[in-house]
């Protein structure tokens, strides 16, 4: 058996897992509900306070699908109790970033700011004008929003400046050096 997929997805006290007919599993919990739906050939059971997935043979196939939809699964009664949060970092002179209302707006050495939106289910914090933190109990859409806001301005490598993650390192490239002439 696949290594991950064999494991149990425990079922922690507040949340509830339930599977329908067409193999959607809803996650419900304090801070709100998920769904996925899995592929037919893989079944799951919600068995006491535990959600066991099986598949039906060894082929590569059911092996990877077995193991990517128990993950999902756990991500899902993560989000639902705990919640995703990613940190990102602005670096430059004169770069930074203002919370309104439920958007971002970035002032990162274009000629205009450029304004985000926060999609549904997404908060924005800004504990600094150089920190964004972005909130949520789907980690699949926390690291996309992440992701969008980095490529506003990805981060440079000779003095690094932009938006970074931040956990990210930014390997620094040196500069010119004056030649023998």
């Amino acid at each position: 058996m696949s290594r991950v997929g064999k494991n149990p997805v425990a079922i922690p006290a507040g949340v509830t897992v339930s599977v329908d007919g067409e193999n959607i599993v809803t996650v419900k919990g304090a801070k709100g509900t998920l769904s996925e739906k899995i592929n037919k050939r893989i079944s799951v059971k919600v068995e006491g306070s535990s959600v066991v997935l099986t598949r039906p043979s060894d082929e590569r196939e059911d092996k990877a699908m077995h193991g990517l939809y128990r993950v999902l699964i756990a991500n899902m009664v993560k989000g639902v109790t705990e919640g995703y949060e990613k940190g990102l970092v602005i670096a430059g002179v004169g770069y930074k970033v203002t919370k309104q209302g439920n958007k971002i707006v970035l002032n990162v050495g274009y000629s205009h700011p450029v304004e985000l939106d926060a999609p549904e289910g997404i908060t924005f914090e800004c504990p600094s004008q150089t920190e964004i933190v972005v909130k949520g109990i789907d980690k699949v859409s926390v690291g996309q929003t992440a992701a969008v806001i980095r490529s506003v301005r990805k981060p440079e490598p000779y003095h690094g400046y932009g938006i970074r993650y931040k956990d990210e390192v930014i390997l620094r490239k040196e500069g010119k050096t004056a030649g023998k002439k």
